[in-house]
C-alpha cells in the first residue's frame, strides 16, 4: 500500500524524529515544526504543538515520516501523502508487514464510536462512506489508484513529532487489506494524509501552512509545519488552489488543485487547446499536486505534444529505444537508450510547466530515469518522467514528487495557494540545523 495512490512511486523519504531545535519565530506566531529530509535509495491538537515542527526523512520509492506514537510511544514509519485525507497505521501483524502498531499496548488509545459526531459527520470527505462495525465502532475503507485497499477502524491516540505530543489525532487502526506492493509494505507501517480534508493530519494540527524540500539521492532536506520565513530562502512563486462550489462526480475536493496553463520545451510553447488544461463539467482534468506518487502524468492530448516536441529536441542528442511494447510503469512510453560507460547524461532540453503565477521548470537528471534491471547490449534504458493518464486510466493531471525536487515547496492553507522556489535542499536542511 506504500506505493499508495499510484504505482509508479520510486524514491523512499524517511521522516526521522530528531531532538528540540527552538526556531526564530514571532511570539504571535505558532511555533514551527521541521522534519528533516534525507535523499536515500531504497479535537484539535494544535494548542500542544511546541518547537520544533520539522523532522528528517529519507527518499526511494515513497515519502515517509519516523514518528513514535501511543502512551508508551511506538516507533512507526508514515508515508507522507499529500493526495490522501486520513492517516492510518497497520494494527495487525502478517508476513508481508511486520511493522505494525499495537493499540493493545497503548493507555492512550481511543476507539471512535459509529454514534460519535466524529464518524457522523467529520468524514464527509471520504470516497468510501463509514459503516458501523459488529462492535458499534466506526469502520472505514480505503482504496487507492493502484488498486490497493486497507480497512480498519477509526481511532484516536497520541502522535508525537520531536519532543512534541499530539493528543487525540484521529487515524485508521487498519486490520487487513490489499497490496500492489508487498515489498514497500514490509518496510513502513502506515500513510500520512495531509490533503485538504477535515481529518487529514495537517488539518488536525491546525497549522496555516506546511513545506518540504526534496533534495537529489544521498543528501539531506527537509519538512515543516508552519510559516517558513527564512532570510536565505528565495520569494516564493505562488499559484492558487482552484476551489469548486458544487460537487462534482471527478474532481477531488479535498487534493491541492492547481491551474496548468501551459506547457514549453526550451522555448517552444506546446499548441495545447485551453479546454484541455482545464477541468471539464464532471471535473475531470484538475492539476494535482501529489507527493503521493513519483512522476508527473499528464491527459493525452496535453501528453502526446509533449512527447513528440521533446523527441524532436532530442533528435541527435538521445537514441530512441524504438520498442513499442516497452512502457515503463504502464505509462511512460518514451524510453531512449544510454551507454553504460557514458559518466553524465548528455545536455537535455527543459520543460516547463505553467500555472497561474508560477513556473516549474524540469531540467537535467529529472527529464530521464534509468529503468533499474533493464539493458540492451552495452546500453540503459532511461524513460522520459513524464507519463500519460490515459494509460493508467486516471482522468487527471499529476505532479510528482520527482520534478518538486530541489524546489521549497509550500502549501499555504491559510490562503488557499501553493508556492515554490528554487533552492538546493541539502543546504537548505544544513541551514536549519538538520543535516544527516
Amino acid at each position: 500500500m506504500e506505493s499508495t495512490r499510484l504505482q509508479f512511486l520510486m524514491m523512499l523519504c524517511t521522516f526521522m524524529a530528531i531532538n528540540s531545535l527552538c526556531c526564530c519565530v514571532s511570539s504571535k506566531q505558532k511555533p514551527l515544526m521541521l522534519l528533516t529530509l534525507e535523499a536515500k535509495e531504497l479535537s484539535s491538537v494544535s494548542a500542544t504543538l511546541k518547537a520544533p515542527n520539522k523532522l528528517p526523512f529519507n527518499h526511494n520509492v515513497s515519502l515517509t515520516v519516523n514518528l513514535a506514537v501511543g502512551s508508551p510511544p511506538q516507533a512507526v514509519t508514515m508515508v507522507l501523502d499529500t493526495g490522501s485525507e486520513l492517516s492510518w497505521l497497520r494494527c495487525k501483524k502478517t508476513p508481508n508487514t511486520p511493522s505494525v502498531f499495537s493499540p493493545g499496548f497503548s493507555r492512550t488509545y481511543s476507539p471512535v464510536p459509529c454514534s460519535s459526531a466524529t464518524c457522523r459527520t467529520r468524514t464527509r470527505d471520504f470516497p468510501i462512506p463509514v459503516s458501523c462495525d459488529p462492535k458499534s465502532l466506526c469502520h472505514v475503507i480505503l482504496s487507492y489508484a493502484d488498486a490497493s485497499s486497507v480497512e480498519g477502524n477509526l481511532a484516536g491516540e497520541t502522535f508525537r513529532v520531536g519532543n512534541s505530543g499530539l493528543p487525540g489525532v484521529v487515524f485508521g487502526c487498519m486490520d487487513s487489506g490489499s497490496s500492489s506492493n508487498p515489498g514497500e509494505d514490509a518496510k513502513t507501517t502506515g500513510l500520512m494524509g495531509m490533503n485538504l480534508g477535515g481529518l487529514s493530519f495537517v488539518s488536525q494540527m491546525g497549522f496555516p501552512a506546511f513545506s518540504y524540500c526534496i533534495p537529489g539521492r544521498n543528501t539531506a532536506g527537509v519538512l515543516l509545519f508552519g510559516e517558513a520565513n527564512f532570510p536565505w530562502l528565495k520569494p516564493l512563486s505562488y499559484t492558487p488552489l482552484v476551489k469548486i462550489s458544487t460537487p462534482l462526480p471527478s474532481f477531488d475536493r479535498a487534493a491541492y488543485t492547481v491551474q496548468l496553463t501551459g506547457i514549453k520545451v526550451s522555448g517552444t510553447v506546446l499548441p495545447i487547446p485551453e479546454p484541455v488544461l482545464n477541468p471539464d463539467h464532471t471535473g475531470a482534468g484538475q492539476t494535482m499536486v501529489d507527493s503521493g506518487t513519483q512522476f508527473t502524468f499528464l491527459l493525452g492530448p496535453a501528453y502526446t505534444p509533449l512527447k513528440n516536441e521533446f523527441t524532436s529536441q532530442t533528435r541527435g542528442i538521445l537514441r530512441l529505444l524504438n520498442e513499442p511494447n516497452f512502457v515503463f510503469q504502464g505509462a511512460m512510453d518514451l524510453c531512449f537508450l544510454v551507454e553504460s560507460t557514458r559518466a553524465s547524461l548528455p545536455a537535455l532540453p527543459a520543460v516547463t510547466l505553467m500555472f497561474n503565477g508560477a513556473d516549474m521548470s524540469v531540467s537535467g537528471d529529472k527529464l530521464l530515469y534509468k529503468v533499474p534491471g533493464q539493458t540492451r547490449g552495452k546500453d540503459q534504458i532511461y524513460c522520459f518522467t513524464f507519463g500519460n493518464s490515459d494509460l493508467l486510466g486516471i482522468e487527471a493531471y499529476v505532479i510528482g514528487h520527482h520534478h518538486q525536487q530541489n524546489l521549497w515547496m509550500e502549501f499555504d492553507l491559510a490562503k488557499s495557494r501553493v508556492g515554490l522556489a528554487e533552492v538546493r535542499c541539502d543546504l537548505a536542511s544544513q541551514r536549519l540545523g538538520l543535516g544527516l
